[in-house]
């Protein structure tokens, strides 16, 4: 009994640390304009002792496994099939067509650049469908090991830097080549990583712009799901093996996932609802990123040198060029 007790007393520890890590960031972030999970990954790996620790080490596991994963389910909400249909299929099969495109051009760089062919498909997936959301939720059908938690954050990093980058960066470019309001959305929704930077994209330049660029955008949004069933396929053995079992478990958050959009587009969930289970769902993200920050040294990222971030950006301007290649035709 008095174990039991002990084990849920360090988990609860390792949780709250993760909790006040996250709130510290969302402060950070609202005061100095950063992206919220970039402060949270740096704070976290500020803490990095923390895991070290056998009196918060159950509580940081929970936080990079479990809240991720309740934080993929409350996606859900997010997903609109009305909004995607309204796309159309020609602009629907070149969205989806280019983040197959990315993920397989990542696999394919990473081998080049003498990099883990999983990073690749993991990167390439994250800049292929939405950003941190996506390598948060792919990485948790990866085999596991420190490696692959490295790969993850630097992703994460990848993400917020180059994606605030093309925040910028995009509507210069698209108003310079003189692209109707429908092209500029389709290019920014399409090729900028995060939801929030192809807001602050579309939005910057016009209403119709910013709702064009937020359609296409749920559409690669809607594909996580897909997607992350695909990953857990392909690497079922390496994650069997990983984790000492002869086979896994359902992973029963992607269906959670799936059986939310149902119900969310089923007209259940009141939109007051679900905008409430979408800011959960990023609290959730918050909270395993600076769990993942705790299981990560500043030095361990540094010993993997400059080709993952070369890398990443070869990506994304793979991902840009396809996208602008097509709008442009």
């Amino acid at each position: 009994m008095d174990t039991a007790l002990s084990r849920h007393k360090n988990k609860l520890r390792g949780i709250i640390a993760c909790i006040l890590v996250a709130l510290a960031s969302k402060f950070l972030s609202l005061n100095y304009g950063a992206p919220t999970m970039l402060f949270a990954l740096i704070l976290g790996m500020s803490v990095n002792f923390l895991n070290e620790s056998e009196y918060s080490i159950p509580g940081i596991d929970f936080c990079s496994t479990t809240v991720l994963r309740f934080g993929v389910i409350l996606l859900g909400a997010k997903i609109l099939f009305g909004d995607v249909l309204a796309l159309g299929w020609v602009t629907a099969l070149v969205v989806v067509g280019c983040m197959f495109a990315t993920i397989l051009f990542g696999a394919l760089i990473a081998r080049a650049l003498k990099l883990d062919y999983r990073f690749g498909m993991l990167s390439g997936g994250a800049v292929g469908i939405c950003g941190i959301a996506a390598a948060m939720t792919l990485s948790s059908v990866m085999p596991k090991s420190k490696e692959m938690e490295q790969y993850t954050l630097l992703t994460v990093i990848m993400m917020a830097t180059f994606g605030a980058v093309a925040m910028v960066s995009y509507p210069v470019l698209a108003s310079f080549l003189g692209l109707s309001s429908q092209q500029i959305g389709i290019f920014i929704g399409g090729s900028i990583h995060d939801v929030s930077h192809v807001i602050g994209a579309g939005y910057s330049i016009s209403e119709d712009v910013g709702y064009i660029a937020m359609i296409v955008k749920m559409l690669r949004v809607a594909l996580l799901i897909p997607i992350a069933w695909i990953f857990l396929i392909i690497f079922a053995k390496q994650r069997a093996a990983s984790e000492g079992r002869t086979k896994l478990l359902p992973p029963y958050f992607l269906l959670g996932f799936v059986a939310l959009a149902v119900i969310n587009n089923m007209g259940w969930i009141p939109p007051s609802t679900a905008q409430i289970m979408n800011q959960t769902s990023q609290d959730c993200f918050v909270i395993a990123i600076a769990a993942l920050g705790m299981k990560t040294s500043f030095k361990g990222l540094l010993d993997i040198g400059w080709r993952p971030a070369a890398m990443v950006l070869s990506e994304s301007l793979f991902l840009g060029g396809l996208v602008l290649a097509w709008v442009m035709l």
